[in-house]
């Protein structure tokens, strides 16, 4: 099989993705080909850079015989460094490229023609899924970032709900029938209009805001940066009938939401929260149960991603999972055996004996 043609690159300012109208097309169009990630769509990424890029991210552009086949958005980290760019809320880099280029072969055209004198390249929070992870090299390694799950949904509710833990099924019946007790109603709603996603972010801020994320500082609200972001990310993607925001309820009191995004029969659940000052239930729980079961009678959606890291609770939902990683590639060789060196040193592995 003959090589491929080599990459040329074009080094641009980020904002041409949105301005040029055949960037944007080409983005979209990569996007589909490597996974279809509706986080990873244009409309997100410009929204994710209006609200937490610098101004100075750069967008790459490469091409084989004049076709578009790569496009990244990186940012300058040091004199000689580059990264994906990767604000915390987008659960991938922000990259995109035919799905027959694979990211090693892509990173070190990077790291060798448009980045001027780069001697370090860090692609980040990158999905096995969409691009199979690279052995280790003379000029590069792949380092683990997180344990991440996904639940599949075959056969019928029944079916899932039986392969379940018995203590899960045990507990979630005890908690309805105690409601039901107490003469409260917990109930799910499902909301997926533009309308509806300013309000659901609002009630979903309050939550969040009223947890130990409020203490710290991180929680979403509508004014903060992290607010403004998925409101216009849900509003945009539920004009194409992506999002969908799901509420429990007791009574008319939220108690528990996650946002979301569906692509085809794929759900992404983004963020999720629930009010930390009940202590008698699991409101997150109750959620996840009636919006499995409902998306099991709907037919439409096949597997539920996750992207965060793999908690304890994740294993009541589901035993499949996978790791995401960091690619990191050195200019030479000789940068590689350097860093591992200084890693061995810090660690105390690299002392000498004797």
């Amino acid at each position: 099989m003959p090589p491929s043609p080599a990459l040329v690159w074009q080094n641009l300012p980020a904002a041409s993705l949105h301005q040029d109208a055949v960037l944007s097309a080409a983005w979209d169009r990569l996007n589909a080909q490597r996974g279809d990630l509706p986080f990873l769509n244009t409309e997100a990424i410009t929204a994710s850079l209006d609200s937490f890029g610098t101004g100075r991210e750069r967008l790459l552009v490469g091409r084989q015989e004049h076709t578009i086949t790569a496009m990244c958005l990186l940012v300058r980290t040091s004199a000689t460094a580059w990264q994906s760019f990767q604000p915390s809320q987008l659960p991938l880099g922000a990259w995109v490229a035919d799905d027959r280029l694979p990211v090693l072969e892509l990173a070190r055209s990077l790291i060798r023609g448009p980045l001027g004198l780069c001697l370090l390249l860090s692609m980040t929070q990158i999905d096995p899924l969409h691009a199979a992870r690279p052995a280790n090299t003379a000029d590069s390694e792949s380092s683990d970032y997180i344990r991440t799950a996904w639940t599949e949904l075959p056969g019928s509710f029944a079916e899932y709900w039986n392969q379940r833990g018995k203590n899960l099924r045990q507990n979630m019946r005890k908690q309805r029938n105690r409601l039901a007790g107490e003469g409260i109603s917990g109930h799910l709603r499902v909301l997926d209009q533009a309308a509806d996603m300013a309000a659901a972010i609002e009630r979903y801020g309050a939550l969040e805001s009223a947890g130990w994320k409020g203490g710290q500082g991180t929680a979403v609200h509508p004014d903060n940066a992290q607010g403004r972001f998925y409101r216009r990310l849900l509003e945009n993607a539920a004009m194409r009938g992506e999002a969908v925001v799901f509420e429990y309820l007791f009574d008319d009191r939220v108690v528990a939401t996650n946002l979301c995004l569906r692509r085809d029969d794929v759900l992404v659940i983004l963020k999720t929260t629930y009010d930390e000052s009940i202590q008698s239930y699991s409101p997150a729980f109750l959620l996840s149960q009636d919006e499995i079961e409902l998306l099991y009678q709907e037919g439409r959606i096949q597997r539920i991603e996750y992207y965060g890291r793999m908690m304890e609770w994740h294993g009541r939902w589901t035993e499949k999972s996978r790791i995401l990683y960091h690619l990191t590639l050195y200019r030479w060789p000789l940068l590689q055996r350097l860093a591992e060196w200084r890693r061995r040193r810090r660690s105390g592995t690299g002392a000498s004996a004797g």
